[in-house]
Order: structure tokens, then C-alpha cells, then sequence
């Protein structure tokens, strides 16, 4: 299993663009997207392009390859226009025997793990 990982997206359709080509290119099974999807939050500038309901029409095109976590910046009004699931605040990843906790950050970071056994990202 391929996964093709990104986050932060913040409603850029330039970036998302790029995002979906880069993804198309490296022939990944799985986009993995780890929150602040279309929200670019109050404490940031507009991001380039910003066009929250073009990246949803994009990212809903391939919403069955992609597993999605929550960030700070999404919210459930985000949940209504994304047709995959954004709202776990975690994904549990398996690549062989590996597992791999996949977060956005702002509840299990380095400071704060999830239950991470030995050998676990």
C-alpha cells in the first residue's frame, strides 16, 4: 500500500491543484489528508487562490481514496460539503507490521503521544 500524505490545504485550490497532480503522478492507493482542509483559520492570511468550494469539488472527486483526520481549522459545517469522513482525530495506518498513527498535530504531537507501542510512528 502506497500512501500519499498532505496537510494544510486551508481552501487553496492552487495548492490543492498541484496537490491532486503530485498525487495522480507518484500513483499512490490511499490520500491521506491530516486536517485544515478548506478553513484557512483566523489567525492566518488568505492562502493563494483561496476557493473553499472549488477544493471540495476537487478533493469529493476522489473522496474514495481518501482517509482524512480532523485539524484545528475544520469544523462539522466542513463535514457538510466533504463527502469522505474528516472528523476522527486520528487514523490508524498498517504498511506489513508497522503502524502508523497519522494526526494533524494538535491533540497528539511529540508532546502529547497517542498509545504508541514499541516499533509504532
Amino acid at each position: 500500500m502506497k500512501y500519499f500524505i498532505a496537510s494544510d490545504i486551508h481552501g487553496s485550490a492552487y495548492y490543492c491543484r498541484r496537490l491532486l497532480e503530485a498525487y495522480q503522478r507518484e500513483g499512490a492507493d490511499r490520500f491521506v489528508l491530516l486536517g485544515d482542509i478548506l478553513y484557512h483559520g483566523p489567525r492566518n492570511d488568505l492562502p493563494k487562490d483561496y476557493n473553499p468550494k472549488e477544493v471540495f469539488a476537487m478533493l469529493n472527486g476522489i473522496k474514495d481514496s481518501i482517509l482524512c483526520v480532523r485539524g484545528n481549522c475544520d469544523s462539522e459545517v466542513d463535514q457538510m460539503v466533504l463527502e469522505f469522513p474528516i472528523m476522527a482525530p486520528y487514523a490508524i495506518l498498517t504498511q506489513g507490521t508497522l503502524v502508523v498513527y497519522a494526526t494533524h498535530g494538535d491533540h497528539y504531537n511529540t508532546h502529547r503521544l497517542p498509545p504508541l507501542q514499541k516499533g509504532d510512528i
